[in-house]
């Protein structure tokens, strides 16, 4: 895959929060892992002055499962710790454009190019990339960097890499490019 890197490009981190890490209230497969990688995204992407926006789901209800407001669970973790320059959205839905200035931020600053990381593949990466593809972006994801969990439906089990497999093929086929890390981070060496 062809991949340039153009002025117009942005990282969108979503919901790299506390909760989805090991010790946390609602934990993702091979989180601390995908922190790691993401971490080295994020660092790559400010090395190279790739602008970078944060997200962070907290849900606005007290008796929330996970992402509970003023909670160390609804903190971004320490490895993607947000700068002071860079813009931090919070959101109370899976899709990070709903209720947010997340469009009006990108249409601001011109970003057309969105490489996308972060939690869960079949949750608020699918809803907000969707959604994103439907407004006109470009979309690449990088998959090291994003987290799944299982899901088990009428008694049918999905271990999370299927699950992140799945939604990461549905959403290629939706039109976002697929990018490793390691490919992602010799583009920018």
């Amino acid at each position: 895959m062809e991949f340039t890197l153009m002025k117009n490009t942005v990282l969108i981190i979503i919901d790299l929060q506390n909760d989805y890490y090991p010790n946390g209230k609602f934990p993702l497969f091979n989180m601390n892992s995908v922190g790691k990688s993401s971490m080295k995204v994020l660092a790559a992407a400010r090395q190279h002055h790739i602008p970078v926006i944060h997200i962070q789901h907290q849900f606005p209800m007290k008796d929330a499962p996970f992402f509970v407001q003023h909670t160390e669970g609804v903190k971004i973790n320490k490895d993607v710790k947000p700068l002071d320059n860079e813009i931090c959205i919070t959101k109370n839905y899976p899709n990070a454009f709903k209720g947010t200035e997340l469009k009006s931020a990108l249409d601001r600053h011109n970003y057309k190019n969105l490489i996308v990381i972060g939690a869960m593949s079949q949750m608020c990466v699918d809803a907000t990339v969707r959604t994103a593809l439907d407004y006109g972006y470009q979309v690449t994801l990088i998959p090291d960097c994003i987290a799944s969990k299982e899901i088990t439906f009428n008694d049918v089990e999905v271990p999370a890499p299927k699950v992140h497999a799945a939604m990461l093929w549905i959403l290629s086929f939706a039109g976002a490019k697929i990018m490793p890390k390691d490919e992602f981070l010799a583009h920018l060496s």
